[in-house]
């Protein structure tokens, strides 16, 4: 299941919107990123985010804080970001090193501006299929299964992981599209004869090669949300194509879709707060 590909329908999407806004208003959509700390991979993440925002024609804006930050000052920080006109979307990178409290950073982030979908506002809207901006990488997860044409009406889908930015909101989106969820954890038993019954299996566990092929039932659609040093998935996905009938590759696969998703969310919410219809 190539994400790349459509990845990029979803960017080019964003830029016209984009232009759609600039050229109603003359204003430029422009998302924030607050990363706490020097955690290399984060700021990696963060430039590879700010590119995609550049390829998109929108505004980046960088916002880096020591780990010695205390909580108040995060929090102060963020809801500045959250009272200026020139900021569409905010972004706090993960991870937000301890001993920060970081549902106390994520909460100060507005509803209109929650572009990452990171807020317990945000979690409760999606869990009732009310309209939200939803956590980008399960958005990103079902715009591959639609584009894949997966049928999820009645079906057994498992998801492995139950982080509130991934698994949680995974689940619901999944029940709220008529399937019937299991969502596992680390203390879940019986882990593989549970996989083993899955028509849609998603992997968010954060381990490396952690779901085997002989896991899997012959047919499955697998998705790879994990991204661990190599790059490598949660799945072990040499075993895994023998078996299932779609499988997201690690790199290639969730990962350029969650990109893009807080891209063109971003553009969303540019064109809500500024009255422009797209």
């Amino acid at each position: 299941m190539d994400g790349r590909g459509l990845a990029k329908r979803v960017l080019d999407g964003a830029a016209a919107k984009v232009r759609t806004i600039r050229d109603a208003t003359g204003v430029t959509p422009a998302l924030a990123t607050v990363i706490v700390g020097d955690d290399p991979a984060s700021h990696t993440y963060v430039r590879m985010k700010r590119r995609r925002c550049e390829d998109a024609g929108m505004t980046s804006v960088r916002v880096e804080l020591p780990a010695t930050s205390s909580t108040d000052e995060v929090v102060g920080r963020v809801r500045a970001l959250g009272d200026d006109p020139g900021v569409h979307g905010i972004l706090v990178q993960h991870p937000v090193p301890a001993p920060l409290d970081k549902r106390a950073v994520f909460e100060a982030i507005p509803l209109g501006k929650d572009v990452d979908g990171v807020t317990s506002a945000t979690l409760g809207r999606v869990i009732l299929g009310m309209p939200a901006f939803v956590p980008c990488t399960p958005r990103g997860i079902m715009m591959l299964l639609d584009e894949y044409a997966v049928e999820l009406d009645g079906i057994h889908a498992v998801v492995i992981g139950r982080s509130p930015i991934l698994g949680r909101p995974m689940a619901s989106l999944l029940i709220n599209r008529h399937a019937t969820v299991t969502l596992c954890h680390s203390r879940t038993r019986n882990l593989p004869y549970i996989v083993r019954h899955a028509d849609v299996l998603i992997a968010a566990v954060g381990k490396p090669r952690f779901v085997k092929g002989d896991w899997l039932r012959n047919g499955a659609v697998v998705i790879d949300a994990g991204y661990n040093e190599g790059p490598i998935g949660d799945v072990d996905f040499d075993a895994a194509r023998e078996v299932c009938s779609m499988i997201t590759p690690v790199p290639g696969g969730v990962g350029p879709m969650t990109i893009a998703t807080l891209i063109d969310q971003t553009a969303d919410a540019a064109a809500t707060q500024l009255g422009v219809e797209l």
